[in-house]
């Protein structure tokens, strides 16, 4: 099917295309998806596929947020295996997730094969901590991975986790620990991995990803946060699109939303398949009875915007709705607890970053952007509405060494919402790595 769009649209054109939802981030390889919800934010965790690896090459955990669930701000990598000290390699850092109590957070992650850790922090930035130097959780196998973990309205926390056995434990108040033993459960009809609990008026929920292969998303649902588990069909069935899949389910600002994963990037840059996923996600329905209604494919999917973008703060540069071909890194690499600080590179001729939903209000009258510049510069077209949208100006950034110095330009007035496109352009002698991008603001 990606393929089959490739070809009719073009990479740059799918973008643009309102019925086609593809996955939400693209300057990274992302899976696993943990969103959270803490006060008007939603904090989306993930594990990394590391570029160019073709199984699973995974180091570290990642994070990214938004608040109009279209637009999302890379914050980097907030926690890392090196964070474990008790570990000594360096992959497996599989699907983790993190939730918040008393002003501390909480981050779950399995560790292929050494079971189940924890770290805390004092932000969701991090830094995050390993508080007791082993594992949580581990039964000495290589099944106790995807932890997921919810504090229920009496205070008492649950986490379940486990592929193929699912199992459980009451945490502890601390989040730390635990008294009891390891609960085992039943099996739940095309359980596989991946659980992911929660609960909503007076139900508890259990997606999964569904039986391997391909894998879809499966749900279950109980009157105890301990079940028993009642098998209700699928939150999406399995699809030869994507070979694999991992809930993440949360409500937000009224509506209600499942993310997962695929392989859409990935075959959408090579038309092949390896180990490089990307995160997507869709509105969901729930029934007056509290079952779900059964999603298509993410691509076939709603993703409005829920509310509009002010364009007349810094914004991040990393902040989009799309950017295909482009990367992320932290602006200084040096720093060891500076990572969330990101800068836009692999700025290319005709690449560009896509943000929705821009209220431009009255209009803006000045453009400005932070840039770094180690070779000849380049341009950057401030368009609407798509690539070959109106140009309300354009911005040339020069070489500035190694600084970052703020260029800025006169724009066109345009009133009201309005996508925007920040379209690179290069000149007859560089095409490519024109410059970085640290931030960007609209003045009225």
């Amino acid at each position: 099917m990606i393929s089959m769009l490739l070809s009719f649209y073009g990479a740059a054109a799918l973008a643009q295309k309102p019925d086609i939802n593809l996955p939400i981030i693209q300057t990274k390889y992302t899976a696993d998806p943990a969103p959270y919800v803490h006060n008007d934010t939603v904090y989306l965790y993930t594990t990394h596929d590391e570029d160019g690896a073709e199984g699973f090459r995974m180091k570290d955990w990642l994070l990214y947020t938004s608040t109009d669930m279209v637009n999302w701000q890379d914050r980097g990598a907030v926690a890392s295996l090196k964070d474990f000290k008790w570990f000594k390699g360096d992959n497996g850092a599989w699907a983790e997730q993190v939730v918040e109590r008393n002003g501390k957070w909480y981050m779950y992650c399995p560790i292929h094969g050494h079971g189940i850790g924890v770290l805390v922090a004092d932000s969701p930035y991090g830094p995050f901590k390993d508080p007791i130097g082993k594992p949580l959780a581990w039964e000495g196998d290589w099944f106790d991975i995807d932890p997921t973990v919810w504090i229920d309205d009496d205070g008492q926390a649950y986490m379940y986790w486990g592929n193929p056995q699912l199992k459980a434990v009451k945490l502890n108040e601390d989040m730390i620990s635990y008294s009891d033993s390891i609960m085992h459960f039943p099996k739940i009809n095309d359980y596989q991995e991946g659980p992911w609990f929660w609960k909503r008026n007076g139900n508890y929920y259990l997606a999964y990803a569904s039986t391997c292969c391909p894998e879809g998303i499966g749900y279950a649902m109980s009157k105890g946060p301990l079940g028993p588990w009642e098998y209700k069909g699928h939150v999406m069935d399995h699809t030869l699109r994507t070979r694999g899949n991992h809930p993440g389910i949360i409500d937000y600002k009224g509506k209600s939303y499942c993310f997962g994963l695929n392989y859409d990037i990935f075959r959408l840059k090579t038309g092949r398949h390896a180990e490089q996923r990307s995160v997507s996600v869709a509105e969901m329905t729930y029934n007056a009875d509290g079952t779900i209604q059964e999603l298509p494919y993410f691509q076939e999917c709603q993703l409005k915007q829920v509310e509009w973008l002010n364009p007349y703060r810094q914004v991040e540069a990393e902040t989009m709705a799309w950017g295909y071909g482009l990367k992320t890194q932290p602006k200084n690499p040096w720093a060891q607890h500076d990572t969330w600080n990101q800068v836009v590179t692999h700025v290319d001729e005709g690449k560009y970053i896509l943000v929705k939903g821009v209220d431009f209000r009255k209009g803006a009258s000045r453009f400005e952007v932070s840039a770094s510049c180690h070779m000849l510069g380049g341009s950057v077209e401030i368009r609407l509405d798509g690539v070959k949208g109106k140009c309300i100006g354009t911005v040339e950034i020069g070489n500035t060494r190694d600084d970052y110095k703020t260029f800025a330009t006169k724009v066109k007035k345009v009133a009201g919402v309005h996508d925007l496109y920040l379209v690179f352009r290069g000149g007859d002698i560089q095409k490519e790595n024109l410059f970085f991008l640290d931030w960007w603001k609209f003045s009225e």
